[in-house]
């Protein structure tokens, strides 16, 4: 991490904040063009006005990229020592979470939710919070805005980290309690359902990657990872790197499939990855994959709120339906426990349509 002073100074008579620091290309273009500072030959510091100089914006420009050393600033009000301190705390649990190795995801969530907590709190020393302070920050802030279930997890996982491996508190984290589960049913299609979305593009690329979702029971980033190599057209395996928990896994593919593979990369010609975006050698973005699921729904005139993640859920039951045991299923879908597998596919129709209610035999 780079290091940046930052001093109230007189240069040429006038107040002015001076930044100080290495001579580092990134840092000089970033206090050039997000705060417009100018560099002094005499003093050998990046500077501008004091009336210009503003805390907030500072801490936004370097954030992740380098520290500010401000405790040489005079005027700090209450709320920028606050908001200082906060994003103090969530660099160090970020440093943390990222040497345990934990997925960019997880990371930006349980600081996201870390550094909502500290705000909500912010007339409070860290040291000084408590596990009253989490369940008053559950209820006035997170029931009171109608947050999910998940999220009030996610935000309890993250204090319970934060708390006993970085700060080493007072918080009792073995007292913090987790929302009772929900027990919502997992969304699933017909396979008239799939068919219709996974027929409606007309772009071969979209349709190619929609099918493999549902063909191979892919999560979202598992097929925007894929490179050419991972598709063993020999063998009929597709090879999934480095997915959630940082497992690999393989998953069988037809010969239906590796058609479609290969008529998609005759015309498209990936040279990294096995769905590139406009630019060559980048990554198929998450925002338009959601955007071609969105037009294949609309096109296909079903009206329901369907997710990629309903293409996955619905190749586990359609499996389930279709005679395959649950531990293979769990082995498909790269799960660490059957429990979770047993989730997804829990609303098997064939499973339910043989029950006989009673009311038949009265």
């Amino acid at each position: 991490m780079k290091n940046i002073t930052i001093k109230v100074d007189r240069h040429r008579d006038k107040e002015v904040a001076c930044f100080i620091c290495e001579k580092d290309l990134q840092l000089i273009e970033i206090l050039k063009t997000k705060l417009n500072a100018r560099w002094s030959a005499t003093k050998k510091y990046w500077y501008l006005p004091i009336s210009q100089f503003n805390l907030n914006k500072a801490l936004e420009a370097f954030k992740s990229i380098a520290w500010l050393d401000i405790k040489n600033l005079p005027h700090l009000s209450n709320e920028d020592e606050s908001l200082i301190d906060t994003l103090q705390e969530k660099e160090r649990f970020e440093k943390w979470l990222k040497f345990r190795r934990y997925s960019p995801n997880t990371i930006k969530t349980y600081t996201d939710a870390l550094v909502a907590f500290l705000s909500y709190f912010d007339h409070k020393p860290v040291s000084e919070l408590t596990n009253e302070d989490v369940v008053l920050f559950v209820n006035q802030f997170i029931l009171k805005h109608k947050y999910s279930f998940s999220y009030q997890n996610q935000v309890v996982n993250a204090l319970k980290l934060y708390f006993r491996e970085v700060r080493k508190s007072k918080i009792e984290v073995e007292g913090l309690q987790r929302p009772r589960r929900e027990h919502k049913l997992p969304s699933v299609l017909s396979k008239e359902e799939v068919k219709a979305i996974l027929e409606a593009p007309t772009n071969i690329k979209h349709r190619t990657m929609l099918s493999l979702i549902y063909a191979c029971g892919l999560r979202r980033s598992e097929l925007l990872n894929l490179k050419i190599g991972d598709v063993d057209s020999k063998r009929h395996m597709l090879i999934i790197r480095n997915s959630k928990g940082y497992k690999d896994r393989q998953v069988p593919i037809s010969g239906k499939t590796i058609e479609m593979l290969r008529e998609y990369y005759k015309i498209f010609r990936p040279k990294i990855w096995l769905f590139e975006g406009q630019k060559e050698g980048m990554q198929y973005s998450e925002q338009s994959l959601q955007s071609v699921l969105k037009q294949a729904v609309s096109k296909s005139n079903i009206r329901k709120p369907v997710t990629l993640h309903w293409l996955r859920h619905s190749y586990a039951t359609h499996l389930l339906e279709s005679g395959t045991d649950l531990r293979f299923i769990q082995e498909l879908l790269g799960h660490k426990s059957s429990k979770t597998t047993e989730i997804c596919t829990h609303v098997s129709e064939k499973s339910l349509q043989k029950i006989i209610s009673p009311f038949d035999n009265l």
